[in-house]
């Protein structure tokens, strides 16, 4: 039988602290209101969906953005995403006025589509670098 020798990737300590999760990449998605103030008084409300993207992840899907061809959420969230220091890539999924008819529903939908997008890109990471629990492989 032959074998077939599978390139693992190693990992640096500077790899895994920018990934945030210490064994696996970390990253947030929030929903909340943001309520705006003009003068002296509330103008309006809106509900924002907000992703934060640890900068491993990020760099490493855009750096191998053509594996992500045909995923449109994930070429979007590479296309808008800006870095931001220690929140490191951060992009707006969402935003509606609270008095609008359906706007909770939107922006859950919207929150919800950013997890699933944050899901395919850490799963890549999980199974380029062979990650699992407590068995990170360091670049020697």
């Amino acid at each position: 039988m032959k074998e077939i020798n599978k390139r693992i990737n190693k990992l640096t300590n500077t790899d895994i602290e920018n990934m945030w999760g210490g064994d696996g990449p970390y990253s947030q998605v929030s929903l909340h209101e943001q309520t705006r103030i003009l003068d002296d008084s509330v103008s309006r409300v809106f509900l924002v969906v907000e992703a934060e993207i640890n900068p491993f992840t990020f760099e490493y899907v855009k750096k191998n953005k053509k594996k992500f061809e045909n995923d449109e959420a994930v070429i979007q969230l590479l296309n808008h995403a800006e870095y931001r220091g220690k929140f490191g890539y951060v992009v707006g999924a969402g935003e509606v006025e609270v008095d609008i008819e359906g706007a909770r529903e939107f922006a859950e939908r919207q929150r919800d589509s950013t997890i699933k997008t944050l899901i395919r890109m850490h799963k890549f990471i999980i199974n380029e670098f062979n990650l699992k629990k407590g068995h990170i492989q360091f670049l020697s």
